[in-house]
């Protein structure tokens, strides 16, 4: 902030919007420095829609206006449908991943502000996704190619070709755990994926949802372990505990963080990195805090 006030520094808007201070109402920035993008990392919704606002490409946009000036960001995926669920136009979905490929290639390529750092994402999925598997696995499966690369004489840097090759190597990728799935590992019990058009037709009628498909608790377990140890993801997330511990349940649940996970709260808000220097209103002389001169 204050590249414009300070220098003169002005550029083409990029669509970001701002609070107008004198009424509060909020505005498209005329630019791209007089009200710039001073927040560090968002967790941003997505619904599941192909082309619409809020839906997967305009994602990818949202993503990328925030990746350029040096944000990252944190989205839960789940309501995507999985691969093979029906579309509403005929066919089926080419289901979670083949779209959370698209995602990964455009962060590689914008990265968070310029080519010196990679881009700051996180994506996070529910554990009854119908795609749990594949996501667990993702990296792992993905590192076993790089392996072969390297055998074959490609260099294993993380910028050279190997790694350029696959996919997936451009997120923190979290599984949303709740404490059923953890009783149901205990007890050996069976744990269900949904369809996430089931789920929705489902909480409309009022009625229990059908499982696509059902599996071991201790088998993902077991995959979601190994997974980590092969290539240090997935990360795990304690969704019912984080929405215990929600500060603010009445405005909605915390579905997903920012890419480092210490930022944990609503969809499509941001950890602000505005600060203030506490020391500047210490009296030294009296050792105390001025209090009206700080509010």
């Amino acid at each position: 902030t204050g590249l414009n006030y300070a220098y003169g520094i002005t550029g083409p808007a990029q669509g970001h919007h701002y609070a107008d201070p004198s009424t509060g109402e909020v505005r498209l920035s005329e630019d791209s420095y007089t009200h710039p993008q001073p927040h560090a990392c968002f967790i941003l919704s997505v619904g599941d829609d192909m082309v619409n606002a809020g839906g997967i490409m305009d994602l990818w946009v949202r993503e990328a206006r925030l990746f350029k000036y040096g944000s990252g960001t944190g989205t839960n995926f789940s309501k995507l449908r999985g691969s093979g669920e029906p579309l509403s136009g005929g066919g089926m979905s080419s289901g979670l991943m083949s779209f959370l490929k698209i995602g990964d290639r455009a962060a590689g390529a914008i990265k968070s502000g310029g080519t010196t750092r990679r881009a700051a994402k996180m994506v996070c999925l529910d554990l009854d996704h119908p795609d749990i598997v594949e996501f667990v696995e993702w990296k792992a499966r993905e590192e076993k190619k790089v392996a072969a690369l390297a055998e074959a004489g490609y260099s294993t840097d993380f910028n050279d070709e190997a790694y350029q090759t696959v996919s997936g190597q451009n997120s923190n990728n979290s599984v949303r755990v709740p404490h059923a799935f953890f009783d149901a590992v205990e007890k050996d019990r069976e744990w269900p994926l949904y369809w996430r058009t089931e789920l929705r037709k489902a909480e409309k009628e009022g009625r229990d949802p059908v499982p696509s498909k059902v599996l071991r608790a201790r088998e993902l377990w077991e995959k979601i372990g190994f997974s980590a140890w092969a290539c240090a993801d997935p990360g795990i997330q304690y969704d019912t505990t984080i929405n215990d511990w929600h500060t603010c349940p009445a405005d909605g649940r915390i579905n997903a963080s920012n890419p480092c996970s210490e930022y944990m709260f609503l969809d499509n808000t941001a950890c602000n990195l505005a600060s203030i220097n506490l020391l500047t209103f210490f009296d030294e002389k009296r050792h105390t805090f001025r209090v009206e001169e700080y509010l």
